[in-house]
């Protein structure tokens, strides 16, 4: 049982909860999720299963895609639409469909976030709601994240009234926090804002026409019927660049032998290597002390 589910997932529920409750319906301990998504938020959850929890540093790096809704008006202390209000201010004017795509335009591109207090990111060693919780503050990190595209999804050319909501789709790196940068759109705006509504469509090589639901999945979760809504860790990987090695070169890859850089692999990008049969058998990165060669960081032993 080795695989991806990606999982359609439905809002009030953890990514943990998700994971504890695949573990009941497949009746193995080997699962994983590859990326936070917050209670509320829904949509494409990819959950490993067995051997393929070895790919979930891969997938949580992928990039992905979501369709949210910004309120401006008041922001929130979680900075999305289940917080306390904690700041509030009438949009006293009418904001241009132009004006709205500036803004957009500014933050596309590598931008700096302030992840809210309310995230799963850990200050020494302990997640920022637990101090949310305790009502300690504390200094969060800021760090630069890429946006790659934002696009207004709404056809008005004009938008007033004591608050204004829209629709965008964002396309972007890891770490991105779309709460955030609902909060940001607001600020350049000049009015509070908060995210209304969230849902990811897509994650990596997933996107929401591949996933499934809980009720699909009990309804195929026997050896018979689960490659139905199990995805193959080959899948999970489509979107890395591909190596193919010969019989005598998988031999290479099992004792962690180096291969030349014939990609041009930059550090931190990964080349996903395959034997001749068409199954992942390793991940590979350029070696640190020299990048003409690429070495691996995981080896798939069960392949």
């Amino acid at each position: 049982m080795n695989g991806v589910i990606a999982l359609n997932k439905p809002a009030g529920l953890t990514s943990h909860d998700c994971v504890f409750k695949i573990r009941k319906i497949l009746k193995t301990k080997k699962v994983g999720h590859t990326g936070t998504l917050d209670p509320e938020v829904t949509g494409v959850l990819p959950i490993c299963v067995g051997e393929a929890t070895k790919l979930i540093p891969y997938l949580t790096d992928d990039r992905k895609k979501y369709i949210g809704e910004i309120t401006l008006g008041f922001s929130t202390t979680t900075e999305d639409a289940h917080g306390e209000i904690i700041d509030q201010k009438k949009v006293d004017r009418v904001i241009t469909r132009e004006e709205i795509l500036n803004v957009l335009n500014q933050l596309t591109g590598d931008i700096s976030q302030t992840p809210p207090m309310y995230s799963a990111v850990k200050v020494n060693g302990k997640k920022l709601y637990e101090y949310a919780r305790a009502g300690i503050e504390v200094e969060r990190p800021t760090r630069t994240v890429t946006i790659f595209e934002i696009i207004l999804l709404d056809d008005r050319e004009v938008f007033e009234g004591d608050t204004i909501s829209f629709k965008f789709e964002v396309f972007c790196g890891k770490g991105t926090y779309i709460r955030t940068l609902a909060v940001q759109i607001g600020e350049i705006l000049g009015f509070p804002a908060h995210m209304s509504y969230l849902t990811r469509t897509k994650a990596g090589a997933f996107t929401i026409d591949d996933c499934v639901t809980f009720a699909e999945l009990e309804e195929n979760a026997n050896d018979f019927t689960l490659d139905r809504v199990m995805l193959s860790m080959e899948q999970a990987l489509d979107e890395y660049p591909r190596l193919t090695v010969t019989t005598e070169e998988e031999v290479r890859v099992f004792n962690g032998g180096f291969f030349p850089n014939t990609m041009n692999c930059k550090e931190g990008e990964y080349i996903a290597v395959y034997n001749e049969n068409n199954r992942i058998i390793a991940m590979y990165t350029p070696n640190p002390k020299n990048n003409n060669v690429i070495k691996p960081t995981r080896v798939f032993h069960n392949q």
